[in-house]
């Protein structure tokens, strides 16, 4: 049995002694990309099993306003239920109340177990996740991250719009095993009409891009060759992309 990330390992492999730093310390991380490399490379010493969220119980018995928000996570069991549900492969996973990216990471597995290695791109497969908390982004960011996913991190309320800042986490390399690059989107008011926000409120979050765009187009481009070329009957996707 594999060993839990239980209250003390997850503060020890952020370097903190206790749990209420756990939030603005994992910021910091998120927004380092180098720091964020070796502590998730920490992580999968202790677990490779990414298929399920690694801080529900954490974050629950730490994190959560239960009182004030009302914050329950969805078990893991019922999260694989409800992946298993939707139909795999949908291109685009839009979850409005993401937590720490339960259910989401449970549709990204399914998503990659209907493909091989070779016909598996993350380009193909964009999570756009919505959370109002605080304290649940920046869990939300590392989990996506570290699975290398393709994501839209929404940080405000689904409801009114209003939204504090809109991260895309980007895999550069459009490879299965590298992990995602984080980039926050501008406060502007092209951005604003395109993540379907209502109001900005504030600038949260600073500037801060770590994507080559060409060199992603670059990667993604390349790997539609060889799919084309060893993909078989999986292959969906055979251009390219300018």
């Amino acid at each position: 049995m594999e060993r839990k990330f239980d209250v003390a390992t997850v503060n020890r492999l952020l370097g903190i002694d206790e749990a209420f730093k756990v939030p603005d310390r994992l910021m910091e991380i998120v927004f380092d990309k180098a720091l964020r490399e070796k502590v998730f490379s920490s992580f999968l010493e202790i677990s490779t099993d990414v298929s399920y969220d690694w801080f529900h119980d954490y974050f629950e018995e730490e994190q959560a306003e239960r009182k004030s928000k009302k914050q329950d996570f969805t078990p893991n069991s019922v999260s694989e239920i409800l992946a298993k549900l939707v139909a795999p492969n949908t291109g685009m996973t839009f979850e409005p109340t993401a937590g720490t990216g339960g259910i989401t990471i449970n549709k990204w597995w399914q998503d990659r177990l209907q493909e091989t290695p070779i016909t598996y791109m993350p380009h193909e497969h964009v999570y756009w996740c919505e959370e109002l908390s605080d304290r649940a982004i920046p869990f939300l960011l590392f989990n996506l991250s570290i699975r290398g996913m393709n994501a839209v991190v929404w940080h405000g309320d689904a409801l009114t719009r209003k939204c504090r800042g809109v991260f895309l986490v980007e895999n550069p390399t459009d490879d299965f095993l590298a992990f995602s690059d984080i980039n926050v989107m501008p406060y502007s008011d092209a951005a604003k009409k395109y993540f379907s926000v209502n109001k900005w409120i504030g600038a949260r979050y600073p500037a801060h891009v770590e994507t080559d765009l060409d060199e992603w187009i670059k990667h993604i481009n390349l790997n539609l060759q060889i799919k084309e070329k060893w993909g078989g009957p999986l292959a969906r996707s055979t251009g390219s992309i300018q």
